[in-house]
């Protein structure tokens, strides 16, 4: 069923280059993209956009912990590598589950969801496209992305579930920021 489907989806490929380009950009892109979302985020947000951006990233880092050690666990092939088929993009020949980039995506934009319900939801809409293009190019299988899609809820749920503990850590850096920068608690660099 994983193989029917991948084939299924990554069949779209190779009929339409702006489709093909648009989903190599979400691939390529993601971290660029997302890194670029947060930095937007913690410049012009206000102090608990900013904390919602240190808690976003210690997720999406401890989600590509998780993934390293879930493939060390259990390995499976890049698709590419079992069947005959062509990835739009090259790739390592690596473990294929879970997907780092999904995960990275979902991890950051879960934890925006459960702090800001509208900037988690764009997030989450772009999470999804890198999931999709992940297949799309031939260098996941769907099982990959639905696997990460479902660590990254369980990582987002700990993470927040340990904000007693994190929080103090992530209001001092925060704070130290608006100090050096001069941004008064609360506001937003454009604000002032």
């Amino acid at each position: 069923m994983n193989y029917e489907l991948y084939k299924w989806i990554h069949g779209f490929s190779g009929h339409s280059e702006l489709l093909d380009n648009f989903m190599i950009f979400c691939t390529k892109g993601a971290i660029a993209i997302l890194a670029i979302m947060l930095l937007f985020i913690w410049v012009a947000g206000k102090t608990k956009h900013r904390r919602s951006v240190l808690y976003a990233g210690i997720g999406g880092v401890i989600g590509i912990i998780v993934n390293i050690l879930i493939s060390h666990i259990y390995y499976e092939p890049r698709p590419f590598v079992t069947h005959n088929v062509q990835p739009l993009i090259s790739h390592a020949a690596d473990a294929s589950f879970p997907s780092d980039h999904t995960t990275g995506a979902f991890s950051i934009a879960f934890i925006l969801w459960l702090r800001h319900r509208r900037i988690g939801t764009v997030a989450i809409i772009f999470a999804a496209l890198v999931g999709l293009s992940r297949v799309w190019v031939g260098v996941h299988y769907p099982f990959d992305v639905l696997g990460s899609i479902i660590v990254s809820i369980l990582l987002a749920i700990v993470v927040m579930k340990s904000s007693k503990l994190l929080d103090p850590f992530i209001r001092k850096i925060v704070f130290i920021y608006e100090r050096i920068v001069g941004v008064k608690k609360g506001t937003s660099r454009h604000n002032m």
